[in-house]
């Protein structure tokens, strides 16, 4: 960037300079009264249908919008912390809008906030009921037996789960992105393990655990985050794209979703403390669980400046699926960025598609 002292000799550097600098004083002055003014941006427009809804659950279908159509449909597991609008931001920055121009069937679990007489849900409960269920409805939906599963962090944990349980079928493909599996790799993996935490003590009245709480851990790892993202925010308040790119991944975290106390008690202790994922001895619903038992074709997208859950944290999935055809791709990017937003659709959804195509027909 030149300097302001930097003059062409007839002096039109400085003007040009001054110009410029005003210009984006004043932007950065309207911009920031539509801010702190007006709602966030509209996201999650992409057409979609209500299947079938119990509770915490929702199963959507995404209207098609390509003439040809691959024959195994996608189905989405989301993290029980967040509903499906990271997917679909807004058009030109939405990975359904962008799979369903490339000719593929897609359908989503999403996620409500739990209600006061679901607070004693547990990974049973999600993974040998929810997912099934919404599996079932597809497959009568489409006619088609084979379904591909596609989780996001906690999603693909949920959805590992139950390809490990299933590993003759209905699962076609598996793709996660950033699956946690080493616990001890995250950041609050060696303090849990010195200082034991009892969820019962931050469960509100209604046997939930706050959205509120949820984001304040994970905040934890990276606790200048939010001052450093402010100040970004403002030194870039003239610019309106990243204004409105902003807003929109803000209300992600700002929509973070309550959990189930038991469900919560459980993770922790299952899968957090006990590392069950890693170490193997994890047993749900009387059934044993092992990850060396996926079988089906397996993708998982990892990314490499995660900072919750960091490639190593990631990385033993692939190497302990018993999938013969199985791959880890590791893209720039953080937690976030790696799925939506600009660089996700340069970076990621290509090679997702390239990986899908061959093997959803």
């Amino acid at each position: 960037m030149p300097s302001l002292f930097e003059r062409k000799p007839d002096g039109t550097g400085l003007v040009q300079r001054l110009r410029s600098e005003l210009g984006q004083s004043l932007q950065r002055r309207l911009n920031g009264i539509e801010y702190f003014g007006t709602p966030p941006p509209p996201v999650g427009a992409s057409a979609r249908t209500l299947l079938h809804r119990r509770g915490t659950l929702s199963l959507y279908h995404y209207q098609p919008t390509a003439r040809e159509i691959y024959r195994v449909p996608l189905l989405f597991v989301m993290p029980v912390t967040h509903n499906a609008d990271i997917f679909d931001l807004t058009p030109g920055q939405s990975l359904f809008e962008f799979l369903l121009g490339r000719g593929y069937d897609v359908y989503v679990i999403n996620w409500n906030a739990p209600r006061a007489s679901e607070s004693t849900l547990k990974l049973e409960d999600y993974v040998l009921d929810f997912i099934p269920t919404c599996i079932e409805r597809v497959q009568a939906d489409t006619g088609v037996q084979e379904v591909t599963l596609v989780g996001y962090c906690l999603g693909a944990v949920l959805a590992s789960l139950y390809t490990a349980l299933h590993p003759k079928g209905p699962v076609k493909n598996l793709v996660c992105f950033t699956m946690p599996v080493d616990f001890s790799k995250m950041f609050f993996g060696p303090l849990l393990e010195n200082t034991p935490l009892d969820i019962e003590t931050l469960v509100d009245g209604n046997g939930l655990l706050p959205g509120q709480v949820i984001l304040r851990a994970i905040d934890l790892h990276r606790p200048a985050s939010r001052v450093v993202s402010r100040l970004r925010l403002w030194d870039n308040m003239w610019n309106e794209r990243y204004v409105k790119a902003h807003r929109m991944m803000a209300r992600f975290d700002a929509e973070t979703l309550p959990l189930p106390g038991a469900f919560s008690a459980q993770f922790l202790q299952e899968l957090v403390v006990k590392n069950s994922l890693l170490k193997g001895g994890l047993v749900i619903g009387g059934k044993a669980v092992n990850l060396e038992h996926i079988q089906a074709s397996l993708l998982h997208v990892v990314a490499q400046f995660d900072s919750l859950v960091p490639p190593a944290c990631a990385a033993p999935l692939v190497a302990k699926a018993a999938s013969t055809d199985k791959e880890e791709l590791v893209l720039p990017g953080g937690h976030v960025s790696l799925v939506a937003g600009p660089a996700a659709s340069t970076r990621m959804w290509p090679r997702l598609d390239q990986w899908l195509a061959p093997r959803s027909v």
